[in-house]
């Protein structure tokens, strides 16, 4: 299906539109990454809710999410036809979300076990629905701002590298506030305010940019349906390869991600590693998206995408030995390996969903990230979900203050969740990405 005339952009994006759009990374960043790292610890070990209840908790605004992202993908694209951009859902999901992420961080002092777990839930699903009306737009974005292959890459490097600083900021520095205080709900709560600002920041700033660069609307435009996206995975054999993909590899970062903080707890001997960890994985990433880059220029997105996967199977498979024999350097070793790795499985497949909506139609572009976005929210809240069923299994002791002791069993299965669970996902994954073809205009630029 050909572009609409009125939304064709021009090819080379101004420093002021990448710079803006990358911008929300922060927002994306931080809330894709602090929940995942400490709301199923926060509600294990500091409101003493059950490993199995957790799991719910963090399931279930999920489950919500994946509901409403094709709608609000299909809203995006009304949004175009009408006014020219998705700006104005962008902005009320900015400004929203700070009120559901801080009260996931507030329950009440003497509130704790399943009343915490109901509380947080009804937060939780509060603070996802104002994410998804920023990020099923933001991810349609760049098809709107350019046409050109190359271009679209060199937008998600800026974007990733704002990115992974926010990683940085967001899962280093944050818990290193919350461990400042102290712990416990008032190091939380902290934690929590101080991070909003910086989301709706972002978030903000993003949602201002795009406003500035809108396009003509398009009166006779069809209405977009809340179908399309559906059946552009049905029709799309490139998108549903590459939506797989990612969706299997989100799941496995999720994993990696919530079993973290357990990691530092009970494998490290102390929950303050957990900052560490995470300047492990993510300064490396900060200085190789210039290689990446090439790379990809080089090889093709598909190939470099593949070469970013089987490095991050390997630093999973290295944390084996390092976790079994108490190998800290090691383990931060394989981290910084798969912090490289992480950088590409990042930038990749961001890069190739703008070829992907620019062959089928940017009046789809909304519908078709709403599914992107309805799925890998499931893939990443599945993960903190597989990690407490693993130590419900394991037999994971939770508390309402210091860590307890844990059995054996739970030390493995935090261990497993660590290492191998995301390595065999990753490697499921890199199976489905065989079956993703280049588009042919990538031919003209490598």
């Amino acid at each position: 299906m050909p572009a609409s005339p009125r939304t064709l952009p021009s090819a080379r994006l101004t420093r002021a539109q990448t710079a803006g759009y990358a911008a929300g990374s922060v927002g994306t960043g931080g809330f894709g990454t602090l929940p995942g790292l400490v709301l199923a610890y926060y509600l294990t070990d500091t409101l003493g809710v059950a490993a199995a209840l957790a799991a719910v908790v963090v399931l279930l605004p999920k489950v919500w999410d994946v509901v409403i992202d094709p709608a609000i993908g299909a809203r995006s694209d009304a949004e175009v036809s009408a006014h020219g951009s998705r700006h104005r859902l962008m902005t009320l999901g900015a400004l929203t979300l700070p009120v559901g992420f801080i009260a996931m961080f507030a329950v009440p002092s003497g509130m704790d076990g399943a009343a915490a777990a109901v509380w947080v839930a009804v937060a939780f699903v509060l603070a996802t629905t104002s994410f998804s009306l920023f990020q099923v737009p933001y991810i349609a974005a760049p098809a709107d701002l350019t046409d050109d292959y190359a271009e679209r890459t060199r937008m998600m490097a800026w974007r990733v590298g704002v990115l992974a600083l926010a990683i940085l900021a967001f899962g280093a520095g944050a818990p290193g506030i919350r461990d400042a205080l102290g712990g416990g709900r008032t190091g939380y709560l902290v934690m929590a305010i101080v991070s909003a600002l910086a989301l709706i920041g972002g978030m903000l700033a993003t949602a201002r940019s795009l406003r500035g660069h809108e396009s003509r609307p398009n009166a006779t435009a069809e209405s977009p349906s809340l179908r399309a996206g559906l059946a552009a995975l049905r029709e799309l054999p490139r998108f549903r390869a590459l939506l797989i993909v990612f969706v299997l590899q989100a799941l496995a970062t999720g994993i990696v991600l919530a079993a973290a903080q357990y990691v530092a707890t009970y494998l490290l001997g102390s929950q303050s590693w957990v900052s560490v960890l995470f300047a492990a994985v993510v300064a490396p990433s900060l200085f190789v998206m210039p290689l990446w880059k090439r790379h990809a220029a080089a090889r093709g997105k598909r190939t470099a995408y593949a070469t970013s996967s089987w490095l991050f199977v390997a630093a999973c498979l290295l944390q084996v030995p390092a976790l079994a024999l108490g190998w800290v350097w090691l383990s931060i070793l394989a981290l910084a390996l798969g912090g490289v790795a992480y950088a590409g499985m990042q930038l990749f497949p961001l890069a190739m969903l703008p070829d992907v909506v620019q062959e089928a139609g940017r009046e789809r572009g909304g519908a078709m990230s709403g599914v992107w976005t309805a799925l890998e929210t499931a893939g990443l809240a599945l993960g903190p979900g597989v990690v407490l069923l693993m130590l419900a299994a394991g037999g994971f002791v939770s508390s309402a203050g210091d860590p307890v002791a844990q059995p054996r069993a739970a030390e493995v299965a935090i261990a497993l969740a660590f290492t191998i669970v995301p390595a065999v996902l990753a490697l499921v994954s890199l199976v489905g990405l065989r079956r993703y073809e280049e588009p042919e205009v990538a031919a003209d630029v490598r």
